[in-house]
């Protein structure tokens, strides 16, 4: 049984607290998207609230076992400080005697910010011993870092369990809230929005899909392996030459569960990959064999408008086209507004992390939609209907 911080007290305790401030920087070590920070500040103030003391844990980038100093957690205590006027006691270390320093300087009302600890391999390796020292500095421990819930690591696994008093945190509470209803509480007409480069990245997911979606919607890079799939010609489109079988079986699945698997009708093709390239929409057997597919086209945006809008649940995961580029960021901003619109129906949209929650929080529909979630990772491990490590961890019953 997964418990919830919701239903707990704090008082007088030290409360090991995972979060996932895994945050944007700029080159000037700069936060450029607060959001991970914003969805723990919830938990963080019922520990304070209660009288206790949290003790956040966090990584940030791919240090590698290595120490980044432009990599440290102090650009987050700092941001803490500035913005949400915590008083954050720092770590410069989240082994040694500097936790130990810092957890003993703190006082009720103070929040701990360890280092970064990704800077030691035992966070990634999934190291007991590491997890045992950690166990040191807390009482408790809470998990808000759904983000981080599909990895086997340290911090995330292996700690939790060395906790009688182990709990999820709020933000942690309601993703899995969410994702369990558009899993298991499913309004239809169903429809998924399957977007994003690769194929192989969403296989299980996409299956998933299928035996419970009434449509999928395909685009981005992936819609060029099921061209080829159904043979036919993408110019110089990228495609994975290895899933085409698998594409095959995909749509062959989706016709005997009768799901709609719905690819793009015309997509917007480039003369090179640029921004500044010329581009024009074409009919998908008309794709010219030396330019390459950037987006999704004119008529597809209005047949996935119209599917969208007869959706009474829908799901998306990945952009429609290099949403990046101004150029091709039309079809993504189609589906983005249609699932705004149809929000306002009364709709329920959940979209799934990565580049779809960059897309609508880059178009300004973040609070028009009824869900976004910050694990692009953790959400496809979810849907695919797969064991979460981090979750699995703080179950009481094991």
């Amino acid at each position: 049984m997964l418990k919830s911080v919701d239903y707990e007290n704090f008082e007088g305790e030290r409360v090991l607290l995972r979060t996932d401030f895994n945050v944007p920087l700029n080159s000037h070590q700069d936060i450029t998207d607060d959001l991970r920070i914003m969805e723990s500040l919830p938990t963080i103030n019922q520990i304070i609230h209660d009288g206790g003391i949290p003790i956040v844990l966090s990584h940030l980038g791919r240090p590698k076992g290595k120490w980044v100093n432009k990599l440290s957690m102090e650009v987050v205590a700092n941001y803490l400080e500035q913005k949400y006027a915590y008083n954050v006691v720092f770590s410069p270390d989240c082994l040694g005697k500097a936790p130990f320093d810092a957890i003993e300087k703190a006082k009720p009302g103070d929040v701990v910010l360890l280092e970064n600890l990704r800077f030691y391999n035992y966070e990634v390796s999934n190291d007991l011993e590491f997890a045992k020292i950690l166990s040191q500095y807390g009482d408790s421990y809470v998990n808000d870092a759904f983000g981080t819930v599909h990895r086997y690591h340290s911090s995330i696994y292996e700690l939790p369990k060395l906790f009688e008093r182990r709990f999820g945190g709020k933000s942690l509470m309601w993703e899995l809230e969410y994702l369990g209803n558009a899993m298991n509480n499913v309004v239809h007409p169903y429809t998924g929005i399957i977007g994003g480069a690769k194929i192989s990245d969403k296989i299980n997911v996409i299956k998933k899909l299928i035996e419970v979606c009434d449509t999928i919607l395909i685009g981005g890079g992936m819609m060029f392996t099921f061209y080829k799939a159904l043979g036919l010609e993408i110019g110089r489109s990228i495609f994975e030459a290895e899933k085409v079988e698998m594409a095959k079986e995909l749509i062959e699945l989706a016709k005997k569960s009768n799901c709609n698997l719905l690819l793009p009708i015309d997509i917007v093709v480039a003369d090179h990959f640029a921004n500044d390239a010329n581009f024009k929409d074409v009919d998908i057997e008309n794709i010219p064999t030396d330019w390459l597919g950037m987006d999704i086209g004119t008529q597809t945006r209005i047949q996935f408008r119209d599917v969208i809008m007869d959706s009474r649940t829908i799901v998306w995961n990945g952009p429609m086209g290099v949403f990046e580029m101004e150029n091709f960021s039309k079809g993504t901003l189609a589906v983005a507004t249609s699932l705004a619109n149809v929000t306002a129906k009364g709709a329920m949209t959940i979209i799934g992390g990565g580049d779809s929650a960059a897309a609508i929080k880059k178009m300004h529909l973040m609070n028009k939609v009824t869900h976004v979630t910050p694990g692009g990772g953790a959400w496809l491990t979810y849907m695919e209907g797969q064991v979460l490590p981090g979750i699995e961890a703080l179950d009481s019953n094991k």
